[in-house]
């Protein structure tokens, strides 16, 4: 079936000599695989691979096969072109971390528009702002609501995030929990909007720990989850 929709590049993986195997977010079918034949070194092509850099928002035209194998990709062309996503160092360095979240974490072949709308807007965010060093850990936070598993408020007397069970407890057991300051910092996130970030201060050293422990945390509900290889390259960008 032809389609034409928005896609959001998750990885583009070179094939051979010539190819890429692209990974998608669709607004269309949710997670998409393409093999893109001849790509890199058929110049004349309509298919450029400069469009398939990690998180780019594309407008395609696709056939769609929805059998569980490679689908094939006619037309694209850019859908929101960035100023600053993939020139900018740090900007880049979020970008290529938060590609692999995604790409790890993201698996159902189905629409859900909620969810693609919040990676456009959150992106569209990131390339028009300066780079705030929380905005990862507020990123991953927010797509766990789309995800699955967005943390339960808290109640006064909750003063540790259990990572296991997705909620704040009063007594630790023996799951791996947030506390003290950690704790903290990660309730000071619940139900915030990126506009509010500049008013978040963490600091380098928590703000580090807390992201290994969203991590871990995204490890602990997503079955077969990888961490990311970019983990240590961000946290040294905001050194």
């Amino acid at each position: 079936m032809q389609v034409t929709t928005k896609a959001i590049v998750l990885s583009a993986l070179k094939y051979g000599d010539s190819s890429l195997i692209v990974k998608a977010y669709t607004a269309s079918d949710g997670l998409k695989t393409y093999m893109l034949k001849g790509v890199l070194t058929n110049k004349r092509g309509k298919l450029k691979a400069a469009y398939f850099l990690p998180l780019m928002q594309l407008e395609i035209v696709a056939v769609h096969r929805n059998k569980g194998t490679l689908e094939t990709l006619k037309e694209v062309k850019v859908g929101i072109p960035y100023k600053t996503l993939h020139t900018h160092v740090v900007k880049n360095s979020i970008v290529l971390f938060l590609a692999e979240m995604l790409g790890n974490g993201i698996r159902e072949e189905e629409r859900d528009q909620a969810l693609f709308n919040y990676l456009e807007y959150a992106l569209h965010w990131l390339d028009v702002h300066d780079p705030e060093p929380n905005y990862h850990l507020l990123f991953l936070l927010n797509l766990t609501k789309y995800l699955g598993f967005y943390p339960e408020n808290p109640d006064g007397t909750a003063s540790y995030f259990d990572l296991a069970e997705g909620c704040f407890v009063a007594n630790p057991g023996l799951n791996p929990v947030l506390e003290d300051a950690l704790a903290a910092d990660f309730k000071k996130l619940l139900g915030m909007d990126f506009d509010a970030l500049k008013t978040i201060k963490i600091k380098k050293t928590n703000r580090q720990e807390l992201l290994k422990k969203v991590v871990l945390y995204f490890e602990l509900h997503l079955h077969g989850f990888r961490k990311p290889k970019s983990l240590a390259v961000l946290n040294a960008v905001f050194e």
